[in-house]
């Protein structure tokens, strides 16, 4: 099981001209396909007049959600080209967008794979790659008494409260790296008291 992979911190950007035509790339961290939905929408409102929005993205630990388009342009010659950085840069829960604006004349189907990939290539060279952990997480039915035990786990494992309900019966969901689940899972069942109801 993977415990950790890449992405970009921040959103990123790149601007070239090839031929009259006018490149401009986008890179975003993306956590859903709503996202991806989002970002086209809204450089689709703020260039307007353009040509082509183009893109690729890649979602989950493995990578293994991914789409591409070529809105537009010859088969293969912008989406995959794009996906393809994507691969290369070895990074997921990646958008790359890239707007183009047609200048006149037509670059040939090599010529557009070459823009494109160049394209995707700067955004993601402009932008910051991490390492993220990947989580789990889990939600947890206890007394109000045992709040103590509760919160002394939190602190011992860095776990992050996603949720809570602190009342006589009282419920938590927590999120923790997939590094740490082994030694969580035995020391939760050192404590009855705390009853999983739910893992994500």
């Amino acid at each position: 099981m993977l415990e950790e992979y890449r992405t970009i911190k921040s959103p990123s950007e790149s601007y070239f001209k090839e031929k009259a035509s006018k490149f401009y790339s986008f890179a975003y961290p993306i956590q859903s396909e709503t996202e991806v939905k989002e970002r086209i929408n809204t450089l689709k409102n703020q260039y307007k007049d353009a040509g082509h929005y183009c893109y690729a993205f890649k979602l989950g630990v493995k990578g293994e959600k991914y789409r591409y388009s070529d809105d537009g342009e010859p088969n293969n010659s912008a989406g995959k080209p794009i996906y393809g950085q994507l691969n290369s840069f070895n990074i997921t829960n990646v958008l790359v967008v890239i707007v183009r604006y047609f200048g006149g004349t037509k670059l040939g189907v090599g010529g557009l794979v070459q823009a494109y990939k160049e394209g995707a290539r700067t955004a993601l060279e402009n932008a910051t790659i991490i390492t993220k952990e990947v989580t789990e997480q889990i939600t947890i039915h206890f007394k109000y008494e045992d709040m103590n035990v509760l919160m002394s786990l939190v602190k011992i494992f860095d776990l992050k409260i996603i949720a809570q309900k602190f009342e006589l019966d009282c419920v938590i969901t927590l999120e923790y790296s997939i590094k740490k689940k082994a030694n969580l899972m035995l020391k939760l069942e050192n404590y009855p008291k705390l009853t999983i109801i739910e893992k994500v």
